[in-house]
């Protein structure tokens, strides 16, 4: 009898190259063999998958599932991550009503993730004035994947401002750990001046939220991030960038030594302001604002030329009373990801002759490095987590009216991916069969640092 579990066959795609008609087999949860069709060994289960797509499961590095109490949570979220063959799900901390900000809230949530969710998660932590910079060793400790904090106020407890001397200290104080430091990128002074103006004016139609975030709002805010890291020597990172001139930015950065890292979402590489916000109005409102074509093409250069440390979703589900005031202004900011994340950016990278193996590295290899879970995942080399993804070649519309997810809306509704998630594996073990959720809650684990960064 065979001592594998599992064996898989099918066109492996790595970050390097594609292995047509390749294998791995999994022992225990765990790849532990690998070679060409002509070897395949025997196995208790044979996965065979040939002219089909297998990658190593996505990680989505910017998750909000616990923005609105009481509607998604980790468990809701999770599921519409195992539709989107995300296995690892990057948990952002700003939770209704207030932050994961301290080590008992850390541990809460870590037992949350361990009893609701389908698939893996990491955690990430922030700091606010009630728990202070003091809980910050505690944070790390407790086995937060990186801090994120914000120059935007969106909300006074759950979203606060932390200014930029607080950030200077919290930076120095995380430096050591090796941890990224990511940034929410908003000058607050002058977004609020732009939209008390265009407010005073009656300018409030589905354009104006463009306008009210001029590319100086979020450049500036931009290199702050970058100078406050190459001041305290931490891993400075830009978790949304929407612009050329960020990517400009990192690059001078890392050009001078610092330990800069930029991420865009996939919305801004995939919608452009003339078309699908003219279409589908605050649907598409996110921070930053989805941009102009002609700067969407600029981010798609970037990507090509492997200056992107991670793609990510961004994803929160806020229903449609969130999203549907005629005042752009007083809609909520961000939408549904989790399960258009792999197919919509795939789709991009064929659409502009880009191969799947950026693919791999942009959703996978990238973040699992960045939030230090790299040996452990975001590959299928030997001794990684047998986290995987198998995807059909195919043609379709995207409807989001069966999503997995607390919501049944998209700003990708009805745009054509040319990929299909056929199934989804955690540690070997199938997640979602391509039509429903497989496994029971608490089947996820959460995942802790313990690899070094690439930035």
């Amino acid at each position: 009898m065979s001592d594998f579990d599992l064996v898989v066959k099918g066109n492996i795609v790595e970050t390097d190259r594609i292995r047509f008609d390749g294998w791995f087999a999994v022992r225990d949860g765990v790849v532990v063999a690998q070679g060409n069709a002509d070897s395949t060994p025997s196995a208790r289960e044979t996965l065979d998958v040939r002219g089909q797509w297998v990658i190593p499961g996505v990680l989505d590095g910017q998750v909000h599932s616990g923005s609105q109490a009481n509607q998604e949570g980790i468990g809701m979220a999770s599921r519409a991550a195992a539709a989107g063959g995300v296995t690892t799900m990057v948990e952002m901390p700003y939770d209704d009503p207030e932050p994961v900000a301290s080590r008992p809230q850390l541990d809460k949530k870590i037992e949350c993730i361990r009893t609701e969710s389908h698939v893996d998660v990491a955690a990430y932590a922030t700091v606010n004035k009630e728990h202070g910079l003091e809980a910050i060793p505690g944070l790390i400790e407790g086995g937060a994947c990186g801090f994120k904090f914000s120059t935007f106020e969106a909300s006074p407890n759950r979203f606060p401002r932390v200014e930029e001397d607080i950030l200077y200290e919290a930076f120095s104080l995380i430096a050591p750990s090796g941890l990224a430091c990511g940034v929410h990128n908003q000058n607050q002074e002058i977004t609020r001046k732009n939209i008390a103006r265009l407010v005073a004016d009656g300018d409030t139609g589905w354009d104006a939220f463009l306008r009210a975030h001029t590319p100086l709002v979020e450049n500036l805010a931009t290199a702050a991030i970058y100078e406050l890291g190459a001041q305290t020597g931490a891993r400075a990172h830009a978790v949304h960038v929407s612009l050329s001139r960020g990517f400009e930015l990192c690059n001078m950065y890392r050009r001078a030594g610092a330990q800069a890292s930029i991420e865009t979402c996939v919305q801004y590489l995939m919608l452009n302001h003339e078309e699908h916000t003219k279409r589908f109005g605050a649907l598409t409102k996110h921070y930053p604002p989805i941009r102009p074509k002609a700067e969407v093409d600029k981010l798609w250069t970037h990507i090509a030329n492997d200056e992107c440390t991670f793609v990510s979703s961004d994803h929160v589900s806020w229903g449609l009373e969130r999203k549907s005031n005629p005042d752009i202004f007083k809609n909520a900011s961000g939408g549904p990801g989790l399960e258009t994340l792999l197919p919509a950016f795939w789709t991009g990278c064929i659409e502009h002759g880009i191969s799947p193996t950026l693919v791999v590295k942009q959703l996978a290899d990238g973040p699992a490095r960045h939030f230090l879970l790299h040996p452990q995942k975001g590959h299928l080399g030997i001794g990684a987590d047998a986290d995987f993804v198998v995807l059909n070649q195919e043609r379709y519309k995207f409807d989001p009216s069966t999503s997995q997810s607390a919501v049944t809306w998209s700003s990708f509704e009805g745009r054509e991916f040319l990929v299909k998630v056929a199934a989804t594996f955690v540690r070997g073990a199938l997640v979602w069969d391509g039509q429903k959720v497989c496994n029971t809650p608490g089947s996820g684990q959460f995942v802790r640092p313990q690899g070094t960064s690439r930035a």
